[in-house]
């Protein structure tokens, strides 16, 4: 008889895989606002927490929904709210908020069409950007871009684990179409699941700060109810928490948010390569057009023109060095993406001056084709 730990086998929609994802993760708070196509998240959120002991509350609108889960957060619970693109720039401020005071959080972001209403039921790929710089100032942020709804779910435990190790918001984006698509997925029994906490400072720390980096370069997190005394301020602040305006801690400061992920980058990248040992026309695409680009991949092998794929998991912070790899044998790079062309400059600075870097758009609510992406390898092939 096997010893083995049972997998669960479920047939479920992307949307409901986060939520899944979410509880099996460690969330026990959730807040947010309907808003398609998310709203099944929040559904299944509102179902199932009250079963773990969670809490579950509709807020009155996104700014509020933000904001409820930066506070649940700083009591110790581990917090997640769900949107779509303008919702998501409603977000916007409070995410500046979690990265200024450091507070573990994930949001997750179903993308549409856009700008403003846009397209709600149709997918995209237009928030790339609004992910990485859509608060101000200069700060790092960690953004996961799953494919599948195995991938949703995994990734959506992994951003939990991701927000606490390091003390930032993690953003998820997927677009609508999986968000909506259902697929056979088989979960991990609960015991076999990786999940980190935050680290807690210690209660007898009688020279605790709530701001000073631990040895990892992640300042501890002061439990309530220890005894710390902390102050939680939006202000530029220096390590006791408090706002200062001296040179120094304010460099210091601004130097820590927008570093502190860099010596952690093995743990956060990840990145898929199919085809890409010997591939002279190299996709580079997330998510959904990604799919695509794997059949396109595969037929163009077919016919015996050397394609690959790359694909980011962690979009932020981007790949460089995996990609740089991949495209130092290559002689041409394809961009494919659902919107006017976000990421194509990202990867034209790492692709180098013997690669060419082109780009694949479609911007009229629809996905992006194997066809449309095939057309585009045999052209290059050819030129």
């Amino acid at each position: 008889m096997s010893t083995e730990p049972a997998t669960t086998t479920q047939n479920l929609e992307g949307n409901e895989a986060c939520a899944l994802g979410a509880i099996a993760g460690g969330c026990r708070f959730y807040a947010g606002y309907p808003i398609t196509p998310s709203s099944e998240i929040a559904e299944r959120m509102a179902s199932e927490l009250p079963g773990v002991g969670g809490v579950f509350i509709q807020m009155e609108d996104e700014i509020a929904s933000m904001a409820a889960i930066l506070g649940a957060s700083m009591g110790g619970l581990k917090v997640m709210t769900a949107t779509s693109g303008p919702g998501f720039s409603l977000k916007q401020e409070n995410l500046g908020l979690a990265v200024a005071t450091e507070i573990p959080c994930v949001i997750i972001d179903v993308m549409r069409g856009g700008p403003s209403t846009g397209l709600p039921t149709r997918p995209a790929q237009g928030d790339y950007m609004q992910a990485r710089w859509g608060t101000h100032g200069d700060h790092a942020i960690i953004v996961l871009t799953p494919a599948s709804v195995a991938e949703i779910y995994a990734q959506t435990i992994r951003a939990f684990n991701l927000a606490e190790a390091f003390r930032t918001p993690v953003v998820i984006l997927y677009e609508e179409t999986i968000g909506h698509l259902r697929e056979t997925v088989d979960l991990p029994a609960p015991e076999t699941i990786e999940i980190i906490d935050r680290q807690w400072a210690a209660p007898d720390d009688r020279n605790f700060l709530p701001y000073r980096p631990g040895t990892d370069g992640i300042p501890a997190m002061p439990r309530p109810g220890d005894g710390h005394r902390t102050h939680m301020t939006g202000l530029t602040h220096g390590e006791d928490g408090f706002p200062t305006q001296k040179p120094e801690a304010i460099a210091a400061a601004n130097r820590h948010l927008s570093h502190k992920l860099e010596p952690h980058l093995d743990r956060i990248e990840q990145f898929e390569i199919v085809a890409g040992e010997d591939a002279e026309v190299i996709v580079v695409a997330c998510g959904l057009v990604a799919r695509a680009a794997k059949r396109a991949v595969a037929k163009a092998r077919a016919k015996g023109i050397r394609a690959g794929l790359f694909r980011p998991i962690t979009l932020w912070p981007f790949p460089t060095l995996p990609l740089q790899a991949l495209l130092q044998p290559a002689g041409a790079v394809i961009v494919a993406e659902m919107n006017a062309g976000q990421l194509i400059a990202e990867v034209e600075r790492h692709a180098g001056d013997h690669c060419r870097v082109v780009g694949l758009n479609r911007i009229d609510g629809e996905a992006i084709t194997p066809s449309q992406i095939l057309q585009q390898i045999e052209e290059l092939a050819n030129d």
